[in-house]
C-alpha cells in the first residue's frame, strides 16, 4: 500500500512539474533577446488587421503585440506556433525560418470572420 501511495505521488509531482513549466511560448528566447526584441503591433478591427502582411527579418526576435481596437479577435499564426487572444496579447517569436505564413482570426468574430486574415513575411 505505501509503495502505490508513493507511486501515486510521484506520479502527480512529475505532472505538476510538467504543467508549471510551460512558461509563454518563447522557450529558447533569452531574456536578452527578448529586451532587445522589436515589436510587431497587429491591430484588428471588424473585419480586418491594419496591414495585409507584416514583413520581419530572419534570425531576429519580435514581440508581436494584438492590439483589439474593435471587436473582439484572436490571432493563430499557422506554422509560426503563436496563438494570441485577449488572455495572451502579447508573445515573443524569434524568427528562424524564412517563408511566408498565414495570420488568421482564431476567435469567431462575426459575419466577416471568415475573410479576416493576413501574412507574416519572413524575409531572409
Amino acid at each position: 500500500m505505501k509503495k502505490l501511495m508513493g507511486l501515486i505521488m510521484a506520479a502527480v509531482f512529475v505532472t505538476v512539474l510538467a504543467a508549471c513549466g510551460g512558461g509563454d511560448g518563447a522557450s529558447g528566447i533569452s531574456d536578452a533577446d527578448k529586451a532587445n526584441a522589436q515589436e510587431v503591433k497587429m491591430v484588428a478591427t471588424n473585419f480586418q488587421f491594419d496591414q495585409s502582411e507584416y514583413k520581419i527579418k530572419t534570425g531576429e526576435t519580435y514581440k508581436l503585440v494584438l492590439d483589439n481596437q474593435e471587436g473582439i479577435h484572436g490571432i493563430e499564426i499557422k506554422g509560426a506556433k503563436v496563438k494570441l487572444d485577449n488572455n495572451n496579447t502579447t508573445e515573443y517569436f524569434k524568427a528562424d525560418k524564412a517563408g511566408t505564413y498565414d495570420i488568421i482570426c482564431s476567435i469567431p468574430c462575426g459575419s466577416g470572420h471568415a475573410t479576416m486574415k493576413s501574412k507574416l513575411i519572413v524575409e531572409e
